[in-house]
């Protein structure tokens, strides 16, 4: 069966939400948009992380200082820092494929002279990892990620490796994996048992969610436009002249990050997800109901975005956001929206075991009444790769006729496709900003009507 925008646990028909575990579940063939901050392991209450943003600066500046010891050294250590600027077993980034280029030899060097450049770290070393971003061209947030992940790629592996066992996420063995050593500040490879992709059987490695950020708390961006350039010269001044003048002028970046370190309660870890709040909700459910039918001022289209920032939150956390798309079907474009079943609630449990649906469509119709074709459309669709369970979101109630013909699809091929109106909709807003019970509950309500309609 066919998943779209596949993720690991899905592949494996792991049933967990995103909400429930403690690292960012990978997908198959993207990216995880989000990048490893270190200041979130310096910020942290946790010792536990506290204890490895320490070993990540000690085992820099270690590297740092042999290289400005060291004349006969250099090349090994810039070769060093060159390979572990690439970490594609976590899959963070905003890549279209999990591999991404090292850094070369030239611009690890330029990482490393800063400890012969700048007094302050040749004598003190670096309090912030980050702060390499203000020095050094084409180093930002992907590469800080990266680095911070290889040097800290032991502590990953266990990790992952408990992670897989409270889970149980299949692993393979692997041998040769190549491993940043502390201790020793050199790589070594070893043989080990982690998850894969099983489109490729490349190995994976989980990151714990509470240290992802889209952007490093620390940043070229932020310290450019709060810390260096004056009103009005936004657009006189070049980056690599910024980074030659901060080199030679250390205050500046050091009064920078004295200020980040005093902000340091706003610097929150980013979600995966993160629901709409309630004024929001109401705001798209309002939209929703006031639009014109059919495509009259683009309301078609109106319709089909404020269903899905709407549906996205209502649903979660029990059903976590795929995507949505477009389909071609008889000449007409269908847009859908397609979550992940995590089975998390007892009637997804159902729909999966009853259904074979590992991921649920909802077809968007913004229409005065919903058509055979409209039912056949989403019928054909559901016997491609969705299992056979599927849902239309429209404005009216079905004709009778036309939930006859629904219950006619369950008895002869056992598919079932709910309708949900604009009625329904609000119910589910209002339980939404409530608190009190689950949107979920609106739609296990119209799946129990359904099947009470439905020949026994």
């Amino acid at each position: 069966m066919t998943i779209v925008r596949p993720r690991l646990v899905d592949y494996y028909n792991v049933p967990i939400t995103q909400e429930e575990v403690d690292f960012a579940i990978p997908f198959l063939d993207e990216d995880i948009p989000l990048y490893l901050d270190p200041f979130l392991l310096w910020k942290s209450p946790s010792q536990q992380d506290n204890a490895l943003h320490l070993i990540l600066i000690n085992t820099f500046n270690m590297l740092g200082t042999v290289y400005s010891q060291n004349e006969d050294k250099r090349e090994v250590i810039a070769g060093l820092l060159s390979e572990l600027s690439e970490c594609s077993e976590v899959g963070l980034g905003t890549g279209k494929t999990k591999r991404g280029l090292k850094i070369s030899i030239k611009t690890a060097k330029e990482i490393l002279e800063l400890f012969c450049i700048v007094p302050q770290y040749k004598k003190d070393g670096f309090s912030h990892f980050e702060e390499i971003q203000l020095y050094v061209n084409n180093i930002s947030k992907d590469r800080i990620s990266d680095f911070a992940c290889n040097f800290l790629k032991s502590f990953l592996i266990d990790f992952t490796q408990d992670e897989c066992k409270k889970y149980n996420i299949p692993v393979k063995e692997f041998t040769n994996i190549k491993v940043f050593n502390p201790k020793t500040c050199k790589m070594g490879e070893e043989d080990l048992s982690l998850p894969y992709n099983p489109e490729d059987d490349s190995p994976i490695i989980f990151v714990p969610k509470r240290w992802l950020r889209h952007t490093p708390w620390i940043n070229y961006d932020d310290y450019f436009m709060n810390a260096y350039v004056k009103e009005g010269e936004e657009d006189k001044i070049e980056r690599p002249k910024v980074l030659e003048y901060n080199r030679y002028n250390y205050d500046m970046i050091a009064a920078y990050i004295a200020s980040k370190e005093r902000k340091q309660a706003d610097c929150k870890n980013d979600p995966l997800f993160k629901q709409i709040p309630v004024i929001s909700a109401k705001k798209c459910l309002n939209q929703i109901v006031k639009l014109p039918l059919g495509k009259t001022d683009n309301a078609d289209k109106k319709f089909e975005s404020n269903c899905t920032k709407l549906f996205a939150s209502l649903l979660y956390p029990h059903l976590d956001f795929a995507q949505a798309q477009s389909r071609i079907d008889s000449g007409t474009q269908i847009r859908d929206l397609i979550f992940y079943n995590n089975c998390s609630f007892p009637l997804l449990k159902e729909l999966y075991n009853k259904y074979d649906c590992r991921q649920i469509v909802f077809e968007m119709k913004n229409v005065n009444e919903v058509s055979r074709e409209h039912i056949n459309q989403l019928n054909r669709y559901l016997s491609e790769q969705f299992g056979r369970f599927g849902i239309i979101l429209t404005r009216n109630p079905l004709k009778k006729n036309i939930m006859r013909n629904t219950i006619d699809l369950w008895s002869g091929q056992r598919k079932c496709i709910l309708c949900l109106t604009d009625e329904d909709v609000k119910l589910m807003v209002d339980v939404y900003e409530s608190k009190q019970r689950d949107p979920m509950e609106v739609i296990n309500k119209k799946y129990v009507e359904f099947i009470r309609m439905c020949p026994s």
